[in-house]
């Protein structure tokens, strides 16, 4: 989320910022840490990540604690997570029998 409107990231700048936050609070350990933009939404600003199941916490607190880009405050919502890529396609309270 960036409140203040502005210029967006596209997803080059977008994936850079989940290295930053990751470095800034993991060091080179947490930069390290391999994580893939799956989809990156520019107009909506909404990502699917992925990352292997043990790097999930480390990810989530590096996203959660980052308050700034480009000198803007920003924040990140964690809508879902799941271990499986298929269940992140749809909403199943959303499904109509």
């Amino acid at each position: 989320e960036l409140p203040d409107g502005g210029a967006r990231p596209n997803a080059a700048q977008f994936k850079q910022l989940v290295v930053t936050a990751l470095r800034e609070l993991h060091g080179e350990v947490g930069a390290a840490l391999p994580v893939d933009v799956l989809t990156y939404e520019e107009k909506t600003l909404s990502a699917i990540l992925r990352v292997i199941s043990s790097g999930l916490v480390k990810l989530w607190s590096a996203l959660t604690l980052l308050g700034f880009y480009q000198n803007r405050r920003c924040a990140f919502r964690v809508l879902q997570t799941s271990p499986f890529l298929l269940a992140l396609s749809g909403n199943s309270r959303e499904l109509i029998l």
